[in-house]
């Protein structure tokens, strides 16, 4: 009897350690199997390190095209050369052989010239001119017609105000001291009077000084702003008497200038190089 008990008990823990065996076989199994979802092994069955998945690589996206913004406004011209023609309104006050004081009229004479100027930027600079003008004036004394002419050559030395001198447009004002030198003058007389013996002279200062002063207009007549046209106006007002005041050696003459000083108003058109 015990004998048989010993063997059932024998048994029994027979079949039980089999079920425990078999419970962790398939454990075993099922984990296994879970981990081979995220592992690999090798031949040797040592576990190799999972490849993780590349990303694509993607390239760059292409710039965005720049716009040219590059300033086409060409760079300053900083030294100016041109010619000028100037027509010319002057008046001169005139006396008669016996002193009356006779008021001439505006009359129109033609001046030409050189200018030459250098920009320190583009809105101020120096501008210098030599600019040949005769001032001519007709009028009748005694019943005879006279034409007086003075002839000279005026160089005046002005500040530039600008706009802007890069623009296609530009507008200036210029004012500054002008001198004067007188080269020539003349007295016609057309016609005789009867017991005349007075003869009209003219007698002028070889030099003077004053104030010019104007404004103008430049356009450029092409891209790079080298050649341009230039059309304004400008003024003299003398601070001089013009009249001499060396009497002639001959009693038979008079001067027919009153004393005053001179004054112009001109317009002018011109061609300047810029470089």
């Amino acid at each position: 009897m015990k004998k048989n008990i010993t063997i059932g008990i024998a048994a029994f823990c027979a079949l039980l350690a089999t079920s425990t065996q078999a419970q962790s076989d398939t454990v075993k199994v099922k984990e296994t199997t879970t981990k081979e979802t995220t592992v690999t092994r090798d031949s040797t069955n040592k576990v190799k390190p999972a490849v993780q998945p590349t990303t694509a690589a993607v390239a760059p996206a292409a710039p965005a095209p720049v716009e040219n913004t590059k300033d086409e406004t060409p760079d300053l011209r900083r030294g100016e050369f041109g010619f000028r023609y100037l027509p010319t309104f002057s008046s001169l006050a005139l006396r008669s052989y016996n002193g009356e004081v006779i008021e001439g009229s505006l009359s129109l004479s033609h001046g030409y010239g050189v200018m030459a100027a250098l920009n320190f930027d583009r809105h101020v600079g120096i501008q210098a001119e030599v600019n040949y003008n005769e001032i001519s004036q007709k009028y009748k004394d005694r019943g005879l017609e006279r034409q007086v002419s003075v002839s000279y050559l005026n160089i005046p030395v002005m500040l530039s105000i600008n706009t802007d001198k890069r623009l296609p447009l530009n507008l200036n004002f210029v004012a500054g001291p002008q001198f004067g030198l007188n080269i020539g003058s003349s007295v016609k007389t057309n016609g005789t009077a009867s017991g005349d013996t007075l003869k009209a002279t003219i007698g002028v200062k070889q030099g003077d000084v004053g104030f010019a002063y104007g404004t103008g207009l430049e356009i450029a007549l092409n891209k790079a702003h080298t050649f341009r046209l230039d059309l304004g106006f400008r003024g003299f007002y003398g601070f001089v008497d013009m009249r001499s005041s060396q009497s002639s050696s001959n009693p038979n003459t008079y001067n027919v200038l009153v004393k005053a000083s001179r004054k112009t108003y001109a317009g002018y058109l011109g061609l300047t190089f810029c470089f």
